[in-house]
């Protein structure tokens, strides 16, 4: 079955030098959908809570 054009552009930013899908390191084990690549830069995601943030808040 072919990918179409759409789909090619859509995960080309996922894609990464083995032609495989790549998530971001933050990204790899969690179980919600909002993915984001290894090319982008984490700022900010709703699902995500680190040690570090919790301790500086109080």
């Amino acid at each position: 079955m072919s990918r179409s054009k759409k789909w090619r552009l859509e995960w080309a930013f996922f894609l990464g030098e083995n032609g495989r899908r790549q998530y971001n390191k933050l990204c790899k084990g969690c179980v919600h959908p909002c993915k984001q690549s290894f090319r982008a830069v984490v700022v900010t995601c709703p699902h995500y809570l680190s040690l570090r943030s919790k301790k500086c808040g109080h």
